[in-house]
C-alpha cells in the first residue's frame, strides 16, 4: 500500500469553565489532534484499499499518545470520539478507512476502553468542518458525557488529502445534569453500561 505522507499536523486543547452555569475550579478539557495527509486514492477509483488501514495504524497511535498526554494522561480520559474528512478528488469510504487505525490507537492508549469509538465522515472543501462525536471511553450510555467538538482547519483538506482527528474529554460536560447512567455505575463489561 501507498505510504502516509502527512502535510500537517495540530493539537488543540480546549478548558471549559462554565457555559453560563457556575464556574468550575478545574476546567473541563477538550482536546483534538488533527493530522493532514494525502489521499493516495484521490481521484480514481481504487477497489481494494482496505490495506491502507494497517499503513494508518502508528499514525493513529502517535495521535492518541499525544493528545493523552496533552491531556494530562491517559488515566485523565473519560470521553472519546473520531473524524475523518475527504478533500473533493476523493470519496466517503477513504475516510471510513480510518475508523479501525484512529478507534484501536486511542482504545490502546487508554488502557483498552470498552466503548465503541463514535465517528463521523464526509467529503468537503477546503476550511470545511466536520463534528465529532464524543462518548464515555468504557460505557455508550452515560448521557453525560455525549458531547462533540467541531474541528477543521482553513487550508485542508485539499482536494487530494484526507484531515484525520481523533478528540478526547477529561469528563462529562461543563454543566451535565439529564440524569442516566452516571460514570461512577458504569460495570464496563459491554462498552454500553
Amino acid at each position: 500500500m501507498p505510504q502516509v505522507e502527512i502535510r500537517k499536523l495540530l493539537l488543540v486543547i480546549e478548558e471549559i469553565f462554565h457555559e453560563g452555569g457556575p464556574v468550575r475550579e478545574v476546567p473541563h478539557r477538550r482536546g483534538a489532534a488533527l493530522a493532514v495527509i494525502r489521499n493516495p486514492f484521490a481521484g480514481r477509483y481504487e477497489p481494494d484499499i482496505q490495506g491502507f488501514m494497517d499503513d494508518l495504524r502508528p499514525l493513529g497511535l502517535s495521535m492518541a499518545t499525544r493528545l493523552a498526554a496533552a491531556l494530562g494522561g491517559a488515566d485523565q480520559i473519560e470521553g472519546y470520539g473520531k473524524a475523518s474528512l475527504v478533500g473533493s478528488a476523493g470519496e466517503l469510504e477513504h475516510g471510513a478507512l480510518w475508523h479501525a487505525p484512529g478507534g484501536y490507537a486511542m482504545r490502546e492508549v487508554l488502557n483498552g476502553a470498552k466503548a465503541i469509538v463514535p465517528s463521523s465522515k464526509k467529503v468537503g472543501a477546503m476550511g470545511a468542518r466536520i463534528d465529532v462525536p464524543i462518548t464515555h471511553i468504557n460505557a455508550s450510555y452515560v448521557r453525560s458525557h455525549f458531547d462533540a467538538m467541531e474541528v477543521g482547519l482553513n487550508d485542508a483538506p485539499r482536494a487530494d488529502e484526507l484531515l484525520l482527528a481523533l478528540v478526547m474529554t477529561t469528563g462529562p460536560r461543563v454543566h451535565a445534569r439529564m440524569g442516566g447512567l452516571e460514570a461512577a455505575q458504569v460495570k464496563g463489561e459491554d462498552g454500553l453500561r
